[in-house]
């Protein structure tokens, strides 16, 4: 039986973090690291009369992502942190107009070009989680690329009104392998996630890669791109593909699954206790049988996968049970079985987060590219706060978030030596050494 995983690099790399005991005790945010940082918003165009400003754009960027840094959520948070914070900022920052006010960081946050702004940060997590990869040995191989929309629960009114409208809508693409959220992009509200889906796809490199969707995404032209970009897949199944999911379902009779349980190659089953529930996971493989038109519409299609989720309370001795259809390119049902628990990640370790942790749920921000403005930096926060996380021990997201609100200036070296594969690569060092 084939064996073959998405990898998890990050997960790795918090093992061989904990694993050999690594500690940063001295790494100050020097300016030298801190350019680091001006120099990935110094990228951002600005599109202000030049004339008129009054805070460059950089300190401007600089001062909001430390504010999130230090567990704020919001334009007063800014105001508020710089302030409490100047004296410290000016070692690295001019601040010749001192600090700006709240509604100047909403103004300025509603003018960025979001795409640059993702582009830039996205960029810099990229390269430099690469070089720790590097650094440490770890390998990149079966990506798994997520695809998921998320709602923006307080988005939705109008300035100087109790009128409701649509929730701010967020398309995110998501590589829950390196855990960096890709692309991050606004829906219009007479639009849907298909079509903005589409787009984000044609400039993907997905090779080696495992793309993972829900049934909206389950379209022909999407799985097209996907492939022509070099990519697999595994999509749900429901209704709006309904020949298909009839196809998938009579796929997997009784007698038919009876078989395939025979057959390991085609057969995975994990087993897990937690929280007074056991939880019994099947996953069934069966190569897809179309008619010759259908399957011409569906390129690489291979597979249908029967995913059967049984749920046991060993409290109540209530049972629950869940039956999914997908369709994939892939033949190994345990790589097609880890993608589908994956897909999950980018609820868990993207959303869960961004609601939780970074208070985006909580936020009331009605200009829609100031709102995606600040969640690319919420982002950019988070995917550093995780690779900081394991040199705080076993600690927590919001443990560490707490660290740096209640000791930003201290505790910030940590974030910044967790993107300092120099750094990295000497405690492991010293930290063999002492094993020996």
């Amino acid at each position: 039986m084939t064996m073959a995983k998405i990898c998890k690099p990050i997960v790795e790399y918090k093992e061989i973090i904990l694993s050999n005991g690594l500690t940063i005790d001295k790494y100050s945010p020097t300016k030298k690291t801190m350019q680091r940082f001006i120099r990935i918003f110094k990228k951002i165009s600005d599109t202000r009369v030049e004339q008129m400003i009054d805070y460059p754009l950089y300190e401007i960027l600089l001062i909001a992502f430390m504010t999130i840094l230090a567990n704020g959520s919001g334009w007063s948070d800014m105001e508020q942190f710089g302030q409490e914070k100047e004296k410290w900022l000016k070692k690295f920052l001019p601040l010749k107009n001192g600090i700006p006010s709240h509604d100047t960081f909403q103004r300025v946050f509603s003018l960025i070009d979001a795409q640059e702004l993702q582009n830039a940060t996205v960029q810099f997590i990229v390269e430099n989680i690469g070089a720790l990869k590097k650094s440490l040995g770890i390998k990149d191989e079966n990506r798994q690329i997520c695809i998921d929309g998320k709602e923006e629960c307080s988005t939705g009114r109008k300035y100087g009104t109790d009128e409701k409208i649509r929730n701010m809508q967020m398309l995110h693409v998501y590589d829950a392998s390196n855990e960096i959220c890709l692309f991050s992009k606004a829906i219009d509200e007479k639009t849907n996630e298909i079509p903005v889906a589409q787009e984000i796809i044609k400039i993907l490199n997905l090779k080696d890669a495992v793309v993972t969707f829900d049934a909206l995404h389950t379209q022909t032209k999407t799985i097209g791109l996907i492939v022509k970009q070099g990519g697999n897949y595994v999509g749900a199944l429901k209704e709006n593909q309904c020949n298909l999911a009839t196809d998938a379902a009579e796929c997997f009779s009784d007698a038919v699954k009876k078989k395939i349980r025979a057959n390991e190659n085609n057969y995975y089953k994990t087993l897990e206790k937690a929280h007074s529930q056991v939880e019994t996971r099947e996953y069934y493989l069966a190569k897809a049988q179309l008619c010759l038109s259908d399957k011409d519409n569906w390129k690489k299609l291979k597979s249908f996968i029967c995913y059967e989720k049984n749920i046991y309370n060993t409290i109540t001795g209530e049972e629950t049970k869940e039956i999914r259809y997908y369709i994939s390119s892939l033949t190994d049902i345990v790589l097609c079985a880890d993608s589908i628990r994956g897909h999950w990640q980018i609820e868990n370790k993207l959303h869960w987060h961004l609601d939780v942790n970074f208070f985006e749920d909580d936020n009331t921000t009605m200009n829609r590219n100031a709102f995606t403005n600040l969640s690319i930096l919420n982002k950019m926060a988070l995917s550093l706060s995780k690779l900081a996380q394991p040199l705080m021990g076993k600690s927590s997201l919001r443990a560490v978030r707490k660290r740096f609100a209640w000791s930003f200036e201290s505790n910030l070296g940590l974030i910044l030596s967790a993107f300092d594969e120099d750094a990295i690569k000497q405690a492991l060092l010293s930290a063999q050494n002492k094993k020996r």
